[in-house]
């Protein structure tokens, strides 16, 4: 049987709606997370999660 694991919010810690297999590859995923609304980008590789940080944009200034 294979493993399936639900994939939770880095942000709140709640199960989104996503889950991924031992043989799952996502690379730049963005995932959304219902309750709290907030989207990140992770990586996934043979279920291990990887948020990525992403710079703060900054407003131009004229």
């Amino acid at each position: 049987m294979e493993t399936v694991k639900w994939i939770y919010c880095p942000i709140c810690k709640n199960k989104t709606r996503t889950k991924i297999r031992k043989d799952t590859e996502l690379i730049n995923f963005p995932l959304y997370c219902p309750k709290c609304k907030q989207e990140n980008l992770i990586n996934v590789s043979k279920l291990k999660i990887k948020i990525i940080k992403e710079p703060d944009t900054k407003m131009q200034s004229r």
